[in-house]
């Protein structure tokens, strides 16, 4: 090696040196990658694919610290291309061409770009539209990585153009392994310092990472800047270093969507133990209460209706209470309702009913209101015959008349069919009631 060949190798250690943990200890190949067994596996078509120099242009979707901007590296290490990191923010659509007009050179030379767009998401249509004839082409190979969800952040025709891969967080065990790599690495990791945990602790800091692997390391970066070499370090120095640890919630994510749909899911389907669970978790991550206590009048409104009322009184309850009470008193009404509605009978009837009875609306706009239902206001209304034939509900013996109150064409529809659940069953026997007093559909409205 050359005099100039040593320096640059000498200072690539010392930068490397200086790096955050995570960076250090990013994989060097797929075989060092966790939790993504799908595609980094030696068997799988993915990693088969990179291998044989037939990796495609793709994108990486998954929380943050899941692996994707590691394993694009890596497709970019194996394959033999050039990594081009290319910014949303920093980057334009000039860059872009001035990268694809240089790619003529490495690719005779078996070399292409591959083109890492990160956090591809915040990428305008422009931007995205750019990419197309590039991707076609073949000029680059474009791989992506967002956080959020690619049916609604890529434009549909770059989206149809990329094979999307799923990124799944990590486990507790898995990133356990990774700290214990980098405790027992020398090279790149802390293994020089000799660092004894115990068992719960390592699991502590494991557990802190809430499944992110570049979070974890930093976690144990933390606690271990905070202790002498061949340190042992038990439970307490770790909660002691990094507290409790804080609950990931984006707001304006995906995430935020998927545990209000959890939460309510778990109240349709009568299970309080997750319903509490998904309701605690979005208060602890900063959810207004308010946003949670609209999801229980809904689930109230539309999943309890009519088998028990009394739940969407205790939902709009639970808003009042929390509205004067403020948190963290108002969490206990959060509970009362989330714990009634979920162990309510359930019934959609009503749901269905206005459904139903808006198709019908739909399909008949202009059906006539039935003659004997009209307001006979006028002489000459009464000469046509509105108002004929109108029995006043009070005057008969029940309390109901037989009258035909649907119009002709849609007068053998039903809408509202009670379940057999809570009080729908009394009500489907108050509807059974009221039919045998009006007497023979067929025989109403003459």
């Amino acid at each position: 090696m050359t005099e100039r060949g040593l320096f640059a190798a000498q200072a690539e250690r010392e930068d490397l040196a200086r790096a955050p943990l995570a960076e250090r200890m990013r994989p060097t190949s797929f075989d060092e990658v966790l939790g993504q067994d799908e595609l980094t596996r030696k068997d799988s078509a993915f990693r088969r694919a990179v291998e044989e120099g037939r990796a495609v242009s793709c994108v990486f979707w998954g929380e943050p610290g899941t692996g994707k901007t590691t394993i694009a590296r890596l497709i970019a290490t194996v394959s033999k291309a050039r990594f081009v990191p290319f910014s949303a923010v920093l980057s334009g659509i000039a860059e872009l061409r001035e990268i694809c007009q240089s790619a003529e050179g490495p690719k005779a030379h078996g070399f292409r770009p591959l083109l890492f767009l990160d956090e591809i998401h915040r990428f305008n249509k422009a931007q995205q539209d750019a990419f197309l004839p590039r991707v076609e082409r073949g000029d680059v190979t474009l791989v992506g990585a967002t956080t959020e969800n690619p049916s609604f952040a890529l434009v549909p025709a770059l989206q149809s153009r990329l094979v999307v891969h799923r990124l799944r967080l990590l486990t507790d065990d898995e990133v356990l392994v990774l700290l214990q790599r980098a405790l027992a690495d020398e090279e790149r990791g802390l293994g020089r310092r000799r660092l004894r945990f115990c068992e719960v602790a390592l699991r502590e800091v494991a557990r802190h990472g809430q499944g992110d692997a570049r979070r974890a390391l930093t976690a144990l970066e933390h606690v271990a800047a905070g202790v002498g070499d061949e340190d042992f370090i038990d439970a307490a120095s770790v909660e002691a270093a990094l507290g409790r640890p804080l609950l990931v919630h984006d707001k304006d994510g995906e995430e935020h969507f998927n545990a209000l749909s959890a939460f309510h899911k778990s109240l349709r389907n009568s299970d309080a133990d997750a319903a509490l669970y998904w309701m605690l978790r979005l208060l602890e991550a900063g959810e207004d209460p308010l946003v949670v206590v609209r999801r229980m009048v809904a689930c109230a409104a539309e999943d309890v209706g009519l088998a028990d009322p009394q739940a969407l009184r205790i939902a709009l309850s639970a808003l009042e209470a929390v509205r004067f009470l403020g948190m963290p008193e108002g969490r206990l009404a959060l509970g009362n309702a989330c714990i009634y509605i979920a162990l309510a009978p359930k019934s959609n009837a009503v749901y269905r009913a206005l459904a139903a009875a808006k198709q019908a609306v739909q399909d008949h706009p202009r059906a006539p209101v039935p003659l004997a239902l009209r307001n006979a206001s006028t002489k000459l209304m009464r000469e046509s015959g509105y108002g004929a034939g109108y029995v006043y509900a009070h005057d008969t013996e029940h309390g109901v008349a037989d009258l035909q109150c649907l119009p002709d064409v849609i007068a053998q529809r039903r809408f509202y069919e009670p379940t057999d659940g809570g009080l729908e069953a009394r009500l489907a026997a108050r509807l059974r009631e009221l039919e045998a007093l009006r007497g023979p559909e067929d025989e109403r409205g003459n």
